[in-house]
């Protein structure tokens, strides 16, 4: 009797500990003011950011603020500051701006290293060629970036890339289950064949050496998609002008037209 009551007692904790977790993890977060301060740095440093009207910046916000509520930002033996932490959210907002409704699922946290490193994760020794990557296996549900590679991502106007917005488009890619240069989760499907059959012809000219796009491109259909990405969103006007074809199809894809 007493062993029956013990099993009735250590159930319903049980419940009652998995219902806890599950309210915390989906309770809504208060958030947290927006300051001055925040507007005065994405002014200066997030171009996307100062192009949008009255009514999108707020809406940019917000976005900032979810992000920063849900994923942890840290620094790995470095001092991290708030630009560190908006051009992180910046990042990830930035690709997904078109799609109010849509969350990053498989992020819990965002390391920052103190520069390049290698595929051991380390940014002492030889081979420090990575300048960011979305973790899996143990470092599942992480992401690591180069503090100086993510800074510089936002510095210059003419720079067609941004290793924080190519991570982040990696997640999207991976958000459907399979990670292969198709974002199902925000592609709609009669656009698939027509992106893939321009994805082929540009890889093609990345390596006859007749594109501007970044050779990295070249690699496969994953990081062509994140490299026209990066230079989709960093630098709209030339990216239009010199991929016309590329550019439409992924104001379609982006549901956003960032010129």
């Amino acid at each position: 009797m007493l062993s029956y009551f013990m099993f009735i007692v250590l159930f319903l904790l049980v419940l009652y500990f998995i219902g806890w977790q599950i309210w915390l993890r989906n309770r809504k977060k208060e958030p947290h003011p927006f300051s001055e301060k925040w507007k005065s740095i994405l002014t200066s440093e997030v171009s996307f950011y100062k192009k949008l009207n009255v009514s999108d910046r707020a809406r940019f916000e917000r976005e900032i603020q979810h992000f920063l509520d849900y994923v942890t930002i840290t620094g790995v033996e470095i001092a991290i500051e708030d630009t560190d932490r908006l051009l992180v959210a910046a990042s990830a907002v930035i690709p997904l701006f078109g799609f109010p409704q849509l969350r990053y699922r498989t992020i819990d946290e965002v390391l920052l290293y103190k520069g390049n490193f290698n595929d051991d994760n380390q940014t002492e020794g030889e081979d420090r060629n990575i300048l960011g990557k979305v973790g899996s296996g143990a470092m599942n549900r992480l992401m690591i970036l180069s503090q100086p590679a993510l800074r510089q991502g936002f510095e210059a106007e003419n720079n067609a890339w941004n290793v924080g917005i190519h991570e982040f488009v990696h997640l999207i890619d991976k958000a459907d289950g399979a990670t292969d240069g198709i974002p199902e989760s925000i592609i709609q499907k009669q656009y698939v064949i027509p992106w893939l059959k321009l994805v082929h012809e540009e890889i093609k000219s990345i390596k006859k050496d007749e594109s501007d796009t970044d050779p990295y491109g070249a690699t496969n259909e994953v990081e062509f998609f994140s490299v026209v990405s990066e230079y989709f969103f960093n630098q709209p006007d030339l990216f239009q002008k010199e991929h016309p074809k590329l550019y439409e199809l992924m104001s379609i894809i982006y549901r956003q037209a960032p010129e």
